[in-house]
């Protein structure tokens, strides 16, 4: 089985994306690329970028995308969203930060940002932008075990993929018990719940970015920023 490649946090930069693009022509058994969100952001012009993803050239790699937090708040903002609005981008990046987001997307490209997924599943692994609970959810290596754990029981997966936290990481919940007491008017009752062996990878964002061989379960944490995608760190 070939490898894949998971990116996140392109804000827009088509450059960056051209970038990731031709260091995968370098990289070998690359098959897939999965987005994982934050297509857009608040540059001078996200236009460029939408159309190369939505119309890739030839001798790309095809991108298959999701949506992610800055994403989901544009929708809001345009009314994609239902009555909810792009509230927490104005409370964590201000008013000024918003209306550039608008003014860097045009209107044409809103349709089919609205019809992204939340996500995907690919043999028994979930690749997310935040988490199983929430687009915003920020999973990161100092994360509970009990709400990693959460995370991955929602979908019934053995492995989460995300890239809200912009970091590269990979967390091994390496099994054991959770244990429970309950007491109701029969008495106290103990149970133990066996846990599998599963991950939570994050991926990064821009210039770092993950490949995955699904076969091998291994993984490599690529710098852009290194002379060609210098190699960060393997696990496998």
């Amino acid at each position: 089985m070939e490898r894949w490649a998971l990116v996140s946090g392109l804000n827009g930069d088509l450059d960056l994306y051209e970038r990731i693009q031709r260091d995968l022509k370098r990289q070998r058994d690359v098959a897939s690329l999965f987005v994982l969100g934050d297509l857009v952001g608040a540059c001078t012009s996200c236009n460029a970028l939408l159309d190369r993803l939505r119309r890739p050239k030839p001798g790309d790699l095809t991108p298959d995308c999701i949506y992610g937090w800055r994403d989901d708040q544009l929708l809001a903002e345009c009314g994609y969203r239902g009555e909810r609005k792009a509230d927490a981008l104005r409370q964590n990046e201000g008013e000024a930060s918003l209306a550039n987001l608008l003014a860097a997307v045009d209107p044409d490209h809103l349709g089919w940002l609205a019809s992204l997924q939340f996500g995907f599943i690919e043999l028994d692994c979930a690749l997310i932008h935040g988490s199983s609970a929430d687009v915003a959810d920020r999973l990161t290596e100092t994360t509970s075990p009990l709400i990693l754990m959460d995370r991955l029981t929602r979908l019934d997966v053995n492995r989460l993929f995300t890239a809200r936290s912009g970091h590269q990481f990979r967390l091994e919940l390496t099994g054991g018990e959770i244990r429970s007491k309950v007491t109701d008017h029969s008495g106290e009752h103990q149970a133990a719940q066996a846990v599998p062996k599963r991950s939570v990878i994050g991926i990064g964002e821009g210039d770092h970015y993950t490949l995955y061989d699904p076969a091998t379960d291994h993984l490599t944490f690529l710098d852009l920023s290194k002379s060609r995608g210098q190699r960060k760190r393997g696990f496998g």
